[in-house]
């Protein structure tokens, strides 16, 4: 599958901003069954600096420096990725969770591939002992990994309600646990929780989901969105897999990968700090399409 993806974020500012430092994680991943074709970002007003980095886990990381003074910034990503990637069947075998378990804890390699730096707790995730309850009616005793995390995903699509006005970004782990609603972020984050509460290494991708509308309607632009879902560490032979508790699915040609990290506050696609004073307001749209 190739796909074009049109990422656009815009914030309007009530009173002008003088002094604005961001940093975009807009460049989709190149690996783990994708490949980055073409990218590049516009923005407006034009900025006085731009520098680019990899962070630790391999995200492309551009810093923008803009000293002009504006109302409006807008910030208009362009990419072309290849995907090719096929799940395993929800029943294949696969190792014992435990066995996965004490393997990650056996880990010699510190690097951001390696199972040991998504076990723990993490600023956005907390080990919380009533998540990690919940997910540990997934995994009795013996059974196999990947047995277990497909159920843990199905509970939390059928039990958790989705509800975009229930939650915030700020929004702690707690309570969406208690409230059982929320967005594609809590339901990552719920789950990587769970799994880390069992010592199984679970990480966060924030990425895009081709949306296919009804039969008989048309697509409308801009009604995709930036998505989340969990890979979890399935041991050494199997490694990576990706799991989509929001939808119940495993990861395929539909998701691509934009950054991986421990939680969303190491993968947001942008943020920053502005010199300036009243409210603002923030308008994504994304479009992913289909192109061969």
């Amino acid at each position: 599958m190739i796909y074009d993806i049109r990422h656009v974020t815009t914030y309007s500012y009530e009173s002008p901003v003088s002094f604005a430092r961001c940093s975009l994680r807009l460049e989709p991943r190149s690996g783990d069954g994708q490949q980055l074709v073409s990218h590049g970002v516009d923005i407006r007003p034009e900025p006085a600096d731009r520098t680019i980095r990899h962070d630790f886990f391999g995200t492309h990381t551009e810093s923008v420096l803009i000293e002009t003074a504006h109302r409006h910034l807008r910030i208009d990503s362009r990419s072309r990725v290849s995907v090719s990637r096929r799940a395993p069947a929800h029943t294949t075998p696969s190792p014992a969770w435990e066995s996965v378990r004490d393997a990650a804890f056996e880990s010699t390699s510190l690097g951001p591939e390696s199972p040991i730096g998504y076990v723990f707790a993490s600023p956005l995730v907390p080990v919380q002992r009533p998540v990690t309850l919940y997910a540990a009616m997934s995994f009795p005793p013996g059974s196999g990994i990947l047995t277990g995390a497909v159920d843990l995903m199905h509970r939390i699509r059928t039990e958790f309600k989705y509800d975009p006005k229930a939650t915030v970004i700020s929004t702690p782990l707690d309570e969406v646990f208690e409230k059982r609603h929320g967005v594609c972020q809590d339901f990552a984050h719920v789950m990587i929780a769970g799994l880390r509460g069992l010592g199984l290494p679970a990480a966060y991708v924030s990425g895009y989901l081709r949306t296919i509308p009804p039969p008989g309607k048309p697509r409308l632009q801009g009604a995709d969105a930036t998505h989340a879902w969990v890979p979890l560490w399935c041991g050494v032979e199997i490694g990576w897999i990706g799991f989509d508790p929001t939808n119940d699915i495993l990861v395929e040609t539909d998701h691509i990968v934009l950054a991986v990290g421990r939680d969303f506050s190491d993968v947001s696609p942008v943020d920053g700090v502005i010199v300036g004073s009243r409210r603002q307001k923030l308008t994504v749209a994304v479009d992913v399409l289909l192109v061969e």
